[in-house]
């Protein structure tokens, strides 16, 4: 059977600017075409005076005493705004927030495991919240996690900082890392796992006396 498709009821986004006839109030300040102060108009004047130029009198404070309005092309200017708003979008970084769960036993090859995990989220700009979950009368031993995400927040101190320290409530314990400058910067390639840590790898450097082929300079 198949299933029915929900629609979506809600009305569509109005448009609420007063433009042209909409304006009804008696009288404008008036704003003309090139930012300049016209003065208060009768809004029938206001309105001819916008028709003179082929543009629209368009309503831009409307809480004014009397209201504010310019003249301009008012589809030109809503296309514009529309562009802004989808480059301002364009440029927005959404960050995703990922967990990652530990146990205070965990075995070194599982640490490994899981870091690996926290280490991929945060080259990929995500958040990680890392979580010790304690069971039975682990949790009167507090200190067990927090020696677990202090080490890892050691060992991913190139790619990721503590946004949020080690917070204990009831049975879970967790710890907010976010990706660090180098990350958000592009400069995440930059840096290697050298023996379980994250450094910094540093540009190559020519030796003195020796040409660009490799040979010894005479």
């Amino acid at each position: 059977m198949a299933v029915p498709r929900r629609f979506d009821r809600r009305p569509p986004e109005r448009d609420t600017t007063k433009v042209n006839e909409r304006i009804r109030v008696p009288e404008v300040r008036l704003i003309d075409d090139e930012g300049n102060q016209i003065g208060v108009l009768k809004t029938p004047d206001a309105l001819s005076f916008a028709q003179e130029r082929d543009l629209d009198l368009v309503e831009v404070a409307p809480e004014a005493r009397p209201p504010v309005c310019r003249v301009l092309d008012y589809s030109k200017y809503k296309y514009e705004q529309a562009q802004k708003v989808k480059q301002a979008r364009k440029h927005q970084q959404q960050i995703t927030v990922r967990e990652i769960k530990f146990r205070p036993k965990i075995a070194q090859h599982d640490y490994d495991t899981k870091k690996h995990h926290v280490e991929r989220f945060l080259r990929h700009k995500d958040k990680v919240k890392v979580t010790i979950m304690f069971r039975g009368r682990e949790v009167t031993h507090p200190e067990r996690g927090t020696a677990i995400l202090d080490r890892l927040a050691e060992e991913l101190a190139g790619l990721g900082v503590v946004e949020q320290r080690p917070l204990q409530e009831g049975r879970n314990m967790t710890m907010m890392m976010a990706p660090s400058k180098a990350v958000l910067t592009g400069r995440a390639d930059e840096i290697a796992v050298v023996d379980g840590v994250p450094t910094e790898v540093a540009e190559p450097q020519a030796q003195e006396g020796t040409d660009t082929a490799g040979s010894a300079v005479s």
